[in-house]
């Protein structure tokens, strides 16, 4: 990494660039990063440890440091950062450049030519420069100019900047801000401005109206859907799920015979039981991914409703599963034909009364390049059952609930505006959203899955969430959607907490917090811990 201080006499006008020779950067004595005309010969590897400290003269553009710290890992070369590795460089960006002064024209031109490439390069749609002072913004426009004609893109300063609840009302009260853009993006800017004015002329600026010309603000600003939730709750009582601590992703599945599902999934596919309450029965598939098997007798569903599910377990090993499966005779809907190239290979099985599991690998490919970070974490759950049946190294990884639907994108803006959830991959017809590092939910177009929609479903999707009650009291004074009850429901011997809201397209949602209790000794010691 980059060093923070201010660099030696050594370092003074260092030419850095990619190994393509491509990238041209200069670090100069101020501590600027400066962007070169023409290639740069002196290196940085990988480890960004200078291999040559040749010194060259070029006709530059100076980048603050601070900025250099946000810009690298979305350039071509940092491609493969991880999002953590992101987060931790622009910490240290905000450290750095608390030590500048907002005042320093240099900082300030440093800033608009970093947010003038990201716009460039289509990063970025629209961007901000930092609120300043009518004179402040009359020295500085010339060079910023050029910067802008280096870069092509155009600036407009904005004497009123359109005010939402992204940021405080008066972050640029009495202050200039420039916009830096390309294409119609002054033309959506303007059109927003104004859409806000008529709601606020009508008296209709508020609830979820409100909420949404915020959201268009920070759209327009690249800002992904979890990242204005991020601002909205800062600023407002708005908050999602995510807010409540999501401990782990759990699914019901309902059963005439539960003895015979129970044995299934213990001993042929070597699932731990971490919790059996009689009428139903707990497995963990992963490290905060669970699965509950339930009597359809005590249940809210009946084992007869379609099984508008598929349940997919991740693994690295298909080949060996697959094999084994069929050793035991299990049904096999879809059969295993790797190919070359493909996003995910998998097959699909069939469990003793119909649920569908898809065994499944993602690859590294274009769709799943925010996906494998996440998954190249997590280690495989092996068997640790004494009855396990499943050969020696067999396990998984994570799991994803794919549930299908008709209005794709409605049920997108839910997942990611109201549950609030970060989508890791997008496959065109379907969504995966991350919840947990090892429980995601799939999002289906039910024209193309494995299933059609259904208007009764049996099947509940469920959350391990902390604070239930919290989320429980936002839920009915918000009604972010509806609720099957208007009671948090205490379990037997409060062993648990929960409630149930249905989504959109009516799958059942259930929201548990489990308490000490020796039925839940060994499941609290996963949840607790995850």
């Amino acid at each position: 990494m980059f060093s923070l201080r201010k660099p030696s006499k050594t370092f003074q006008n260092l030419p850095i660039s990619d190994k393509s020779g491509q990238a041209g950067w200069i670090l100069d004595k101020r501590g600027y990063l400066c962007g070169a005309k023409g290639p740069a010969s002196d290196l940085v590897t990988p480890s960004h440890q200078v291999t040559s400290a040749r010194l060259q003269k070029y006709s530059t553009v100076r980048y603050p440091l601070p900025l250099l710290i946000f810009i690298l890992p979305v350039t071509n070369t940092h491609k493969n950062m991880t999002r953590s590795s992101v987060i931790l460089l622009f910490c240290f960006s905000l450290l750095f450049s608390c030590r500048q002064s907002s005042n320093d024209q240099s900082f300030q031109l440093g800033i608009i030519a970093g947010f003038a490439e990201l716009v460039h390069s289509g990063t970025k749609q629209l961007a901000l420069s930092e609120p300043m002072s009518t004179a402040e913004m009359d020295a500085l426009m010339g060079e910023a100019q050029i910067i802008a004609e280096r870069n092509n893109v155009r600036l407009f300063r904005e004497k009123d900047l359109l005010t939402t609840d992204l940021f405080p009302e008066d972050v640029a009260e009495g202050k200039e801000v420039l916009l830096i853009y390309s294409g119609l993006t002054l033309d959506a800017y303007q059109e927003l401005k104004e859409d806000k004015q008529k709601l606020v002329s009508s008296g209709q600026y508020e609830g979820p109206a409100r909420e949404q010309i915020a959201r268009r603000f920070g759209r327009l600003l690249s800002y992904p859907e979890y990242r204005i939730n991020e601002l909205l709750a800062q600023q407002t009582d708005f908050r999602t799920l995510s807010d409540f601590n999501v401990q782990a992703t759990n699914v019901f599945f309902y059963y005439k015979n539960l003895a015979a599902a129970t044995a299934f999934y213990e001993e042929v596919l070597g699932l731990e039981k971490v919790s059996d309450y009689g009428m139903a029965t707990i497995f963990r598939i992963a490290e905060s991914s669970f699965l509950i098997l339930v009597d359809e007798a005590e249940g809210m569903h009946s084992a007869e409703e379609p099984k508008t599910v598929a349940l997919a377990l991740l693994t690295d090993q298909l080949a060996g599963w697959y094999d084994y499966l069929q050793e035991q005779k299990v049904s096999i809907k879809y059969g295993y034909t790797p190919r070359t190239g493909n996003a995910h290979d998998g097959f699909v099985a069939v469990d003793p009364e119909g649920y569908l599991l898809e065994f499944e690998v993602f690859k590294q490919h274009p769709e799943n390049e925010r996906f494998m970070p996440v998954l190249n974490k997590t280690e495989h759950l092996l068997p640790q059952h004494a009855s396990s049946k499943v050969p020696e190294g067999l396990g998984f990884k994570a799991a994803i609930t794919w549930l299908y639907y008709k209005d794709l994108l409605g049920m997108e803006n839910f997942y990611e505006q109201v549950l609030g959830f970060e989508l890791v991959a997008d496959q065109g017809w379907t969504k995966i959203y991350k919840v947990t590092d090892t429980g995601f939910i799939g999002l289906v177009d039910e024209r193309r899955g494995m299933h059609s929609f259904t208007e009764e479903k049996a099947v509940t999707l469920s959350f391990f969430i902390e604070d239930v009650e919290g989320w429980f009291d936002y839920v009915k004074k918000k009604a972010p959607f509806e609720l099957r009850s208007e009671e948090l429901e205490v379990g037997p011997e409060s062993k648990y907490k929960a409630f149930v809201g249905y989504d959109p397209e009516g799958y059942f949602m259930e929201f548990d917090r489990f308490f000490p209790h020796a039925d839940n000794e060994t499941l609290l010691k996963y949840v607790e811990g995850s």
